[in-house]
């Protein structure tokens, strides 16, 4: 069985374990249940919210940056060498 042959064989068998797969038996218990947070609760989620946000900015500066540097275009110069 060469290369191509074995990836469709795997490709074939996840699509076809994908598309009959059913839910699992023991989930059917639990989802009736609503589950009611306090306004601490959400405080504390739109807080941790704000923490990944923030840290996204100094993360976009430096992709900017890097973007910026890869585009620009250096200069070729030769550096003396002092003897």
């Amino acid at each position: 069985m060469n290369a191509k042959q074995s990836l469709t064989a795997v490709c074939s068998a996840v699509a076809l374990g994908l598309v009959t797969s059913t839910t699992a038996l023991a989930s059917s218990g639990a989802t009736n249940k609503v589950f009611v947070s306090g306004p601490l609760i959400l405080l504390f989620l739109g807080f941790c919210a704000l923490v990944v946000v923030i840290q996204c900015i100094p993360a976009i500066i430096m992709l900017y940056g890097m973007i910026k540097g890869t585009i620009s275009v250096v200069k070729d110069e030769m550096a003396e060498v002092k003897k």
